[in-house]
């Protein structure tokens, strides 16, 4: 049986091997140096394999590249701003690949009790029927050019974002700035997309972390910042196109607008988007509703059996005072935390505050981690956890205990302290990473001169 596999691997050998010929030639030399035991295919074949060949011998035709220097030079921003308040930001790459997005200095903080949940339904409204395309069309346009396209909403502003290659760049601008200009709002979209919102809303329902933020907003503030994330249900019945139509017209102007791309020159892009923006009506920015800390107290009943509970606090200033916003994500980035499980038992690996000092010891907490949401003017950063009803009150006071302890002088060690400052620049430089977080950073500085 062995002899005849090894015929027909010899038989395979010697029809192949007039291809391989070239390739072959400069490691058969250092193959007949080596050892003549080469394994099991050297026992089938009965001759010598090139696996031997040492890994560091250099192979002939092949030149390495040279290696990164120790300083690569940041990628070049530039920043425009056009006749009517338009803000136009690049920053250059060498990746083939471009990431453009469209923000608008306009989101939750601006609804009010008429237009309560319309930037929710603005974000699933984005890339429908525009006056110019119909929904197929536009589809089919993105899927032409292998592109991906999609938008975002938050209490501050939205973003509408495309990916592609670079080469389609001047098609990538027109309908993207199409789909945030000229929105057509056909009644039955609209009405697909509240019905879309309704079923959202249930299995929102379903998750309480993400119920523990929106309940933090509406209890911790008094103002804009307490206008929910998510459209209410009694709004659901109330929204129409009429009403998504004021909105944008409103607060979709001029001076509110950053186009930000990444992996794209910057005279490319102000050449395509000067004349489908130039137009844009340049009225005065609207004064940002203002937000008043007031703290509260959130209860919900539920039947799980678990309690899920947040603890927060008022970070005063939000990102106009950078230097108090950088403390609070290293502070973060110290506590850590995060879920119970992880690979060869809980927080393995992770040298976290929260995970040596909380989920280590008490096996009661399912979670237990530190959040932080920081805005322009303010922010709210605390503790958030889930554990079995029977522990909540005492995962209450170990909080409670752990925001007093870093506060404490003494408690926290400088080598916890290096741990989370190098953790946050890794997290940093990751990020950017991302053409899309690249977008957003450009955002970021054509809106605040701080950050």
């Amino acid at each position: 049986m062995y002899r005849a596999a090894a015929s027909r691997v010899r038989a395979l050998k010697g029809h192949a091997c007039n291809k391989q010929l070239v390739r072959s030639a400069s490691a058969s030399t250092v193959a007949t140096k080596s050892s003549s035991s080469g394994g099991i295919l050297s026992w089938l074949t009965g001759g010598s394999s090139s696996a031997s060949v040492p890994l560091e011998y250099p192979l002939s035709g092949v030149d390495l590249p040279p290696p990164l220097p120790d300083y690569v030079e940041p990628s070049k921003i530039k920043i425009s701003t056009l006749p009517n308040g338009v803000k136009i930001a690049t920053e250059t790459s060498t990746n083939p690949a471009a990431s453009i997005g469209l923000y608008v200095d306009c989101g939750s903080i601006y609804e009010t009790p008429i237009s309560s949940g319309v930037t929710h339904l603005l974000e699933r409204m984005a890339f429908k029927s525009t006056k110019n395309r119909s929904h197929l069309r536009l589809v089919r346009e993105v899927e032409a050019i292998g592109g991906n396209v999609q938008a975002s909403a938050s209490r501050e502003h939205m973003g509408y974002t495309y990916d592609a290659l670079k080469t389609y760049v001047p098609e990538m601008v027109e309908l993207l700035i199409d789909s945030v200009r000229n929105p057509a709002f056909l009644d039955w979209e609209v009405n697909e997309q509240l019905q879309k919102i309704k079923a959202e809303i249930a299995e929102v329902s379903n998750n309480p972390h993400g119920l523990l933020i929106e309940a933090l907003h509406s209890a911790g503030y008094s103002g804009a910042l307490a206008n929910p994330l998510l459209a209410p249900e009694s709004a659901i019945n109330r929204l129409n196109s009429a009403i998504l139509e004021e909105f944008v017209d409103e607060h979709y102007t001029a001076p509110r607008m950053v186009l930000a791309a990444s992996g794209v020159e910057h005279e490319e892009l102000l050449s395509v988007a000067e004349p489908l923006l130039t137009d844009l009506p340049g009225v005065p920015r609207l004064e940002e509703p203002k937000s008043v800390y007031t703290g509260g107290d959130y209860r919900c009943q539920g039947e799980s059996g678990r309690t899920h509970f947040a603890v927060g606090f008022e970070l005063p200033g939000g990102w106009h005072k950078e230097k108090e916003a950088m403390n609070l994500t290293v502070l973060q980035m110290l506590l850590g935390g995060g879920g119970s499980f992880s690979a060869g038992g809980p927080g393995k690996g992770m040298y976290s505050r929260l995970y040596l000092r909380v989920l280590n010891e008490y096996p009661q907490v399912q979670s237990f981690s530190a959040f932080s949401n920081i805005y322009n003017n303010t922010g709210i950063f605390g503790i958030q956890a889930t554990t079995g009803s029977d522990f909540a009150a005492q995962a209450i006071d170990i909080a409670a205990k752990e925001l007093i302890a870093v506060a404490t002088p003494g408690e926290v060690d400088q080598v916890q302290l290096d741990r989370a400052k190098q953790s946050t620049r890794a997290a940093i430089l990751m990020n950017l990473e991302s053409r899309v977080y690249g977008c957003l950073r450009r955002y970021s500085q054509t809106n605040f001169d701080v950050r």
